[in-house]
């Protein structure tokens, strides 16, 4: 029986403390942060972990220096401490990262004034980051000679962070942290809806892939459905303050357009910032901001002409992109927060929405809603929760546990010096971005010591086995144990970011494909196989 068979178990004969609907980054944290502090927690998803808003971001972990413009001082206040807080807790997952910044004349704003913002933002960040610089139309000439400077009138340097890896297994290793402290999370469980009966809240589930039913009794129900949350309270019969509305942003996947591990920033033909994100071998250019009524949203003809004349305009290419050269795409919609008792311009004017995050609690009903939030602010959100819970009278015995965060340095340490005795790094691809031991410390934490423990064993395992990759056979067979992969597509965009990287016809023809299946899914691999090339 796998892991996820074994939770579904669990749940049909178990009732919780807490149950969580949505593992999105706000279900994924909270279901992390109740699970240490000694709550008996349940996390369901109705597709994979993470699979819908939170893997669609840009990767970016930033203050906001755009709501500076909007003058939000206190979110910008906020996100900026969030995203110290998140570089010190995951030194090896969210780094720091410069913002190459280039302004064209004519801007609604001169240089200097933004400038003197950057130096405004940094200061609000408590100068946690290096300090910005302003650029000459020269300096950027020299630094990224790419970049377009016909119109140039210099720009500036700031910084923020970035995800080393992907968003969704960012997600993914909070739902993980819920597991190995005792929570039971299981994918492609939905709700159907919940009814308060006496003390407990009864919620109907369905199996999505053997379309079975049962119900999940729970002292406490938290939505955590991100844009769905007024879908899934409509079902429960729940009525809150606040309520959401969408607006939906694109990026495209195009080979590395800057060696320079930088964002080079620009302000869209629209006035909205516009960036070049480095990615591994690949750079991540967008985004849009268009407000939609339905979901899911989709990615449209009038998007990828709108990404691609706003990047041609602004790089030097010998050759402007075309359709012909996205590899991938990404089209997510960020739930944005409305409340009707605020401001008219909170009624309708959707681009004046504030990007933060509010959480609705009714203790009469034990019910919490949370919506929007981002990826910068999660860990707030996971210690509202924690807060919220325990005011609604369940017992937190570990109210003080660290819920977040790498191991101590000391543990890495001793995974580093393991893997030097013996000699992992010489066993580094060539073509490999970085040293297999920061690669795997950073994916996996302490279940990088199995790794080890298993290319001890059989050097084999350290093989990669997806050409272009740099997944190795160990990666396949630990995530195949720990990472509840029911589809061919959780593995190749959510846990890896496998399908950002690489073309659809290259991955199909990767001579690897068949046996990591085969690791995955058993005796199903090839039906799995079909299934993933057949739907995308």
């Amino acid at each position: 029986m796998n892991l996820r068979s074994t939770n579904i178990q669990k749940m049909k004969q178990t009732s919780f403390d807490v149950l969580i609907v949505g593992g999105g980054i706000n279900g994924a944290v909270s279901a992390a942060s109740l699970a240490a502090r000694g709550a008996k927690v349940a996390l369901i998803e109705r597709r994979d972990f993470g699979s819908f808003t939170s893997q669609e971001t840009s990767n970016l972990v930033w203050g906001g220096i755009k709501y500076m413009e909007t003058m939000e001082f206190g979110l910008v206040r906020n996100l900026c401490v969030s995203r110290n807080h998140l570089i010190k807790s995951y030194p090896s997952t969210i780094q720091e990262i410069r913002f190459f910044v280039n302004l064209e004349k004519g801007f609604r704003w001169p240089r200097l004034f933004l400038y003197m913002g950057s130096l405004l933002y940094w200061f609000i960040g408590n100068f946690f980051t290096k300090r910005p610089r302003i650029l000459s139309r020269k300096d950027i000439e020299r630094e990224e000679p790419l970049v377009q400077t016909d119109k140039s009138m210099g720009g500036f340097e700031y910084s923020d962070a970035y995800l080393h890896d992907n968003d969704a297994r960012f997600v993914f290793n909070f739902v993980r942290a819920a597991m190995d402290n005792g929570g039971i999370a299981a994918n492609y469980v939905e709700s159907l809806g919940s009814r308060r009966e006496g003390d407990a809240w009864i919620t109907i589930v369905r199996d999505v892939i053997s379309d079975t039913k049962w119900e999940i009794r729970s002292r406490v129900l938290i939505n955590a459905c991100g844009p769905y949350v007024d879908e899934q309270n409509g079902l429960s019969g729940i009525t809150t303050e606040h309520h959401h509305l969408f607006s939906k942003g694109i990026h495209i996947m195009v080979n590395r357009v800057t060696p320079n591990l930088r964002v080079l920033t620009f302000f869209a033909n629209d006035g909205r910032l516009f960036f070049v994100i480095p990615m591994g071998p690949i750079s991540c250019v967008g985004t849009t901001d268009t407000r939609v009524d339905s979901l899911p949203a989709v990615v449209t003809p009038e998007d990828r002409k709108f990404v691609l004349e706003n990047i041609n305009a602004r790089i030097r290419f010998p050759v402007p992109l075309t359709e012909k050269d996205i590899i991938a795409e990404r089209c997510g919609v960020r739930p944005l927060v409305v409340n009707p008792r605020a401001s008219k311009k909170d009624k309708g004017d959707w681009m004046s929405l504030s990007r933060g995050h509010a959480i609705d609690c009714s203790a009469q009903r034990m019910h919490i809603s949370i919506f929007g939030g981002k990826l910068t602010d999660c860990l707030n959100v996971g210690d509202e929760v924690a807060e919220l819970v325990a005011d609604l009278g369940v017992s937190l015995p570990y109210s003080d546990a660290k819920w977040y965060g790498e191991p101590d340095a000391s543990v890495r340490e001793t995974f580093y010096h393991q893997a030097r005795l013996m000699n992992l790094d010489a066993m580094t691809a060539p073509e490999s971005s970085e040293k297999l031991s920061f690669r795997l410390w950073r994916r996996y934490g302490m279940g990088a010591f199995s790794l080890l423990e298993d290319i001890r064993e059989d050097n084999s395992v350290a093989e990669v086995l997806i050409k272009g990759t740099e997944y190795l056979r160990g990666e396949i067979l630990l995530t195949s144990k720990r990472e509840m992969v029911v589809k061919l597509e959780d593995f190749l965009r959510r846990r890896s970011k496998i399908s950002l990287l690489e073309r659809r016809e290259e991955i199909e023809k990767s001579p690897g494909l068949q046996e990591a299946c085969r690791i995955l899914f058993g005796g199903e691999g090839q039906a799995k196989l079909d299934e993933y090339f057949r739907t995308h």
